[in-house]
C-alpha cells in the first residue's frame, strides 16, 4: 500500500517495522515483530509531527498510553490451515467472486467497500493491480453491483486476508466463501478480526490465536 501511494517502504528491524513517512488511511505507521519489542522500537522510527499516527501491536503486549497514545481497538488474529474443506455455508448472495483486473474494476470496488465514500475509496490506487502479491477479490450480483469483496496478499508461506466486507444486507459468510473460492488452497489464511467479523471468520474455519492492539496517537 506504501508503494502504490509513492511511499518508502519503511524500515524493517529485529523487533519492528516502522516508516518514517506517514503511511495511508488505515494503516499502520509501526508493526511490532517481536513480542519483546518496547516502545522506542515503534516510536522512534516514525512521524509523530502530527496527531494521528498509529501502532500495531502485534503482540498485544505494548502501554503506550504514557506515550500519548490511546487504545483504538483490539481485535484477534486468525489462522485457517491450508487444505481445508473450502464449503462455507452462507445464505443470502448469489454473487460471482473473481480477481479484479481493471482499474474502473478496482474503483468500483472501492466504493463499494468504503460505503460510497469517495475519499475513502480513493485509498486504493491502480497500482496495486500492480503488485503481483497482491489480489483484489469482488464479489459480482448478477446485474454487475458489487456486493461483497476483500483483500489477499501473498506470500510464500501464507495468504493475508484483509479489508473483508459485504454490501447491501449480505452476509459476511458469504464474503468468505468467495475468498476461499479465490485463494489457493495450499497456503494457509491469515488476518484479524473483531466482534461479529471475528465470528464470520471462525464459522469459516478460522481460528483465534492471539491478541493484538492497535494504538492512535492523541
Amino acid at each position: 500500500m506504501c508503494r502504490a501511494h509513492g511511499l518508502p517502504e519503511g524500515a524493517l528491524g529485529p523487533r519492528a517495522w516502522t516508516s518514517p513517512r506517514r503511511t495511508p488511511l488505515y494503516y499502520p505507521d509501526a508493526v511490532t515483530l517481536a513480542g519483546d519489542a518496547g516502545p522506542g522500537d515503534v516510536l522512534d522510527g516514525i512521524d509523530r509531527t502530527a496527531p494521528g499516527a498509529s501502532v500495531k501491536d502485534s503482540h498485544a503486549r505494548l502501554d503506550l498510553a504514557p506515550e500519548g497514545f490511546r487504545l483504538l481497538f483490539e481485535a484477534q488474529w486468525i489462522h485457517r490451515p491450508a487444505g481445508s474443506p473450502d464449503g462455507v455455508a452462507s445464505e443470502g448472495s448469489a454473487a460471482a467472486y473473481r480477481a479484479v483486473r481493471t482499474p474502473g474494476g478496482l474503483a468500483a470496488w472501492a466504493l463499494a467497500w468504503s460505503g460510497g465514500d469517495a475519499d475513502e475509496a480513493a485509498l486504493f490506487r491502480a497500482e496495486l493491480l500492480d503488485d503481483p502479491a497482491t489480489t483484489i477479490v469482488a464479489g459480482h450480483a448478477p446485474d454487475g453491483r458489487i456486493l461483497g469483496g476483500a483483500v489477499l496478499t501473498a506470500s510464500d508461506r501464507v495468504t493475508g486476508v484483509s479489508n473483508l466486507f459485504t454490501a447491501d444486507g449480505v452476509p459476511a459468510s458469504a464474503a468468505w466463501s468467495g475468498v476461499l473460492a479465490v485463494a489457493d488452497p495450499a497456503l494457509p489464511l491469515v488476518g484479524y478480526e473483531s466482534g461479529d467479523d471475528l465470528d464470520a471468520a471462525l464459522a469459516a474455519g478460522c481460528e483465534a490465536i492471539g491478541p493484538l492492539r492497535i494504538w492512535l496517537d492523541a
